[in-house]
């Protein structure tokens, strides 16, 4: 059964969940399925097949994290089943974060446990009023561990030891707040806001953005060594003399919209000029 879909159109994707009877909580097939999905999605965003990518779900919650069946079949699974097992949502989240295009989460409700990490994954989130979020391992005896490197960054050692210790229900306007969440929106509008946000991401340079995802997270890294400086030296510079940082420049002084941004646009990513 397919619990997912991955469907592209004028080089945006959406990525969409849909297991709305158990309110899109995640087993060991959607995690395979969306595994397969995020590994085409990379080769697609890196030659440019794809500029955006939109991660959201069917139904009135987004996602309740781990489904209880699958829950019940791992108290049965020994320490190398749950680590093998771990390994695969730990290829989830990371494939969802370091995606080279830029990404939107659409949350329209409830994400709790493993959802709170996709969301923590994308770039830009954009939230229903309705939406709430929760770090609700710790009911059942567990920790967001394979999540937390993705929500800690978000919301801060701080914020993330009250509410993964609290498992505290966190509204929209709380995760706005928190940095968990860019925009709340009228639950009615949320699509319309999803698309204005495409048009907007869509105006930037496929390879700067790309770039610009890297670098981010080099410079997270080490954010005052001498070789994150010099990095971050070479990266402009080889961007003032690539293709489309030229093309960029020029369409700024000569007052025009830049090729990426036409129906006829293609990622090229060429290399610098020597």
């Amino acid at each position: 059964m397919t619990y997912s879909t991955l469907t592209i159109r004028d080089r945006v994707a959406r990525l969409n969940l849909n297991r709305t009877e158990v309110h899109n909580a995640f087993d060991d097939n959607l995690i395979a399925e969306l595994n397969l999905h995020l590994n085409q999605l990379h080769k697609l965003a890196e030659n440019g097949d794809v500029r955006v990518t939109v991660l959201s779900s069917e139904g009135k919650s987004f996602s309740a994290g781990a489904d209880l069946n699958w829950m019940k079949r791992m108290v049965d699974y020994d320490l190398e089943g749950n680590v093998a097992d771990s390994r695969k949502l730990a290829a989830l989240m990371h494939g969802l974060d370091t995606l080279p295009c830029p990404t939107i989460c659409r949350v329209q409700g409830a994400a709790f446990g493993g959802a709170v990490g996709l969301a923590a994954c994308c770039d830009i989130v954009i939230a229903s009023d309705k939406a709430k979020f929760c770090l609700s391992e710790v009911k059942i005896g567990l920790v967001p561990a394979v999540i937390s490197p993705y929500v800690q960054r978000a919301i801060g050692n701080r914020q993330m030891r009250r509410y993964a210790l609290t498992a505290e229900i966190i509204n929209a306007v709380t995760a706005l707040k928190l940095g968990l969440v860019h925009q709340i929106i009228p639950h009615n509008d949320l699509d319309e806001a999803v698309d204005s946000m495409l048009e907007v991401l869509r105006a930037g340079s496929p390879q700067a953005q790309k770039i610009g995802k890297q670098m981010f997270s080099q410079v997270e890294r080490e954010p005052d060594s001498p070789e994150t400086r010099e990095y971050t030296c070479q990266m402009i510079a080889k961007l003032r003399v690539s293709q489309e940082g030229q093309e960029g420049l020029s369409s700024f002084f000569e007052k025009r919209r830049p090729v990426w941004t036409s129906s006829e646009e293609h990622n090229n990513a060429a290399e610098p000029r020597s």
